[in-house]
């Protein structure tokens, strides 16, 4: 039979995308958004794109809940995983009321406890709970392993110049990132070449060529031939920087100046910093030698990953 893959654009996405060879799924079907992310990274899978839910969009969720039944209905599942968001609770419903086996791994970003879609998954019987850092875990949360432990740093033998960079901001409607954009564009030689893909972020003083999202294929192109990567501390942005063997400076979005919903994208810069994947610094902090820190590093596949550690069924 077959597993439901569930999860929002973005980061959940990436990450499930990135963790699935370590699920040792079989038969396999995708319901996300559709994207030009979510087109390029499912290229050739099997695909079911659902309308849109964003945080705490009840309205949203219900829209989903209805086609969950639906599939549920129509054909027999044997496993739904997700990695969140919202859209995990419209699929989880109606799979565990029909005692079909569910999953859901906690995003790489929480590190220090659940989301609210965790401890909203943890109120639906049946659903087996993840995380991926062992020191929250519990007799709720099992520790399954980290998506990062595909990926190791080591220093590049002979350090090249910064001349040409690429600053992705995210693509997420509800929050923007102006206090990035006007230090960097405040901050970066104008003779550089630079790809600014800067969501819907909009300040007064806009970089020449900015775009608000870069087509999948020729952002992966960019981000191999890029000196050094720039990016808001997204989990999305952190595995396609380290995908492209970048060492990306990471900097997180902070909840006082309503750029995000909490902190937990500091939680997530101070944890891949501390496995040396990425530069982590705050916009103030922000120097163009950082830049060169960055830039001195590659990433790499971490040999022998092991599989993420599902309970049996």
């Amino acid at each position: 039979m077959t597993t439901l893959l569930v999860a929002s654009t973005g980061g959940h996405l990436a990450e499930l995308h990135d963790l699935t060879p370590r699920l040792g799924v079989g038969a396999r079907r995708w319901v996300t958004f559709d994207s030009p992310q979510s087109r390029s990274l499912l290229e050739g899978e099997d695909v079911v794109f659902v309308p849109p839910t964003t945080s705490r969009d009840v309205a949203g969720v219900l829209r989903d809940l209805v086609i969950a039944r639906r599939m549920l209905r129509s054909e027999r599942y044997e496993h739904v995983i997700s990695t969140g968001a919202a859209v995990a609770m419209a699929f989880f419903l109606p799979a565990a009321a029909a005692k079909i086996r569910c999953s859901y791994i906690e995003s790489a970003t929480r590190t220090e406890g659940p989301s609210l879609t965790g401890r909203l998954a943890a109120r639906v019987p049946r659903v087996r709970l993840y995380t991926q850092y062992p020191a929250w875990a519990c007799a709720a949360w099992r520790y399954g392993g980290s998506i990062f432990d595909a990926y190791e740093a080591e220093a590049a033998a002979e350090p090249r110049p910064v001349r040409k960079v690429v600053v992705t901001l995210g693509t997420h409607q509800r929050y923007t990132f102006p206090r990035l954009l006007r230090r960097l564009v405040g901050l970066l030689p104008a003779e550089w070449d630079i790809l600014w893909q800067v969501g819907s972020t909009v300040i007064d003083r806009m970089p020449a060529g900015a775009r608000r999202q870069v087509p999948a294929a020729e952002m992966r192109q960019a981000l191999a031939e890029a000196d050094v990567v720039i990016s808001h501390a997204g989990v999305g942005s952190a595995l396609a920087a380290m995908q492209a063997g970048k060492r990306a400076v990471y900097v997180p979005r902070r909840r006082v100046h309503r750029e995000h919903v909490d902190d937990h994208q500091v939680e997530m810069a101070r944890e891949l910093e501390g496995r040396k994947l990425v530069v982590a610094r705050e916009v103030e902090e922000l120097t163009l030698a950082d830049l060169e820190t960055a830039a001195a590093w590659s990433v790499r596949a971490a040999p022998g990953v092991p599989p993420f550690r599902l309970a049996p069924s």
